[in-house]
């Protein structure tokens, strides 16, 4: 048997309710005679008659009535799948999967996920953290539909299979003791920190900013502890084993005993979002890329606020 054609079953869904060729032409607006050829088609892709003609209209045969119902089945399927699919892109259901990294994942993003749920409170989110290599990974397998990146001036991501998103740049700023010398100033130069102890992120990112910036000044950092986290580089700030720099939003819990006090002339990292350029957003991922754009207006506003009042 062919493959059905569902214009024919509409069509003939209209015979049998019309009573006539003619009746159902005027509906649909077609002669008696395209209506008549349809049906003959549909007869031939089945095999069988399915109406029978009558002086004063036409009857459906036992197998035109048993084809009408699988027909009603097809419809009440299809109608289904437009509610359904309707939903998604309402946004009345469906799946938002999202990538962070750790600094970002503790500031930035919880303010998305929780201004997203506030607008779409029936799309489930799920947010998976990791270093920038498993994020590209998971985006390429579409593990995830979209991603927070970070990159350096001298260290800009440029690949041609996603798409970015600048969203705020993110200053890097100087962690010291709330008794150290230049803790109540506004902003410190690097220059005047050539004979001070530092802190770093042990092979994270924060290091090579900190090699380069004592370079570009003409020293060497002398390092006195290798931190795994920005927590514990607070804490062995706040002990005076050193110094330290971060970025600004890894200081969502800034401790009382440390005072964040600005670079001057310190590099920004750029945090961008990040999907596939070949993988087209859902619903879900456009209503979020806004989000994600909208939050990171108000932290970065934030950012220029607490860089005026040296937080």
């Amino acid at each position: 048997m062919a493959d059905l054609d569902l214009h024919r079953l509409h069509l003939l869904r209209e015979v049998a309710r019309a009573g006539s060729l003619t009746s159902a032409a005027a509906t649909l607006t077609f002669t008696t005679s395209a209506v008549s050829q349809q049906i003959a088609k549909l007869e031939h892709e089945v095999g069988v008659a399915l109406i029978e003609r009558h002086p004063r209209g036409v009857v459906l045969t036992d197998a035109g009535h048993a084809l009408l119902r699988y027909a009603d089945d097809i419809d009440r399927t299809i109608e289904a799948a437009r509610a359904e699919m309707g939903e998604f892109a309402g946004l009345r259901r469906g799946q938002l999967r999202m990538g962070t990294f750790p600094t970002v994942g503790a500031s930035l993003m919880p303010d998305v996920v929780l201004a997203f749920r506030a607008r779409h409170p029936e799309v489930a989110v799920t947010v998976i953290s990791a270093r920038r290599a498993g994020l590209l990974e998971r985006l390429r397998r579409r593990d995830i539909e979209l991603t927070l990146l970070w990159d350096y001036p001298w260290e800009r991501i440029e690949n041609d299979d996603l798409t970015l998103i600048p969203l705020m740049n993110d200053p890097t700023v100087l962690l010291v003791p709330h008794d150290h010398p230049i803790a109540g100033r506004r902003s410190a130069r690097i220059e005047a920190l050539k004979d001070q102890e530092w802190i770093v992120r042990d092979e994270h990112p924060v290091a090579d900013v900190l090699r380069r910036v004592c370079r570009d000044a003409g020293f060497e950092p002398r390092i006195a502890f290798a931190a795994n986290d920005y927590q514990e580089t607070q804490g062995m700030v706040a002990a005076g084993i050193g110094i330290a720099l971060a970025p600004r939003l890894a200081l969502s819990a800034l401790r009382p005993d440390v005072a964040a006090v600005s670079l001057a002339r310190s590099p920004a990292r750029r945090i961008l979002l990040a999907h596939l350029a070949s993988r087209r957003l859902s619903p879900a991922g456009e209503q979020a890329a806004a989000v994600f754009r909208t939050t990171a207006e108000h932290a970065q506003s934030a950012v220029r606020g607490a860089e005026r009042a040296n937080v």
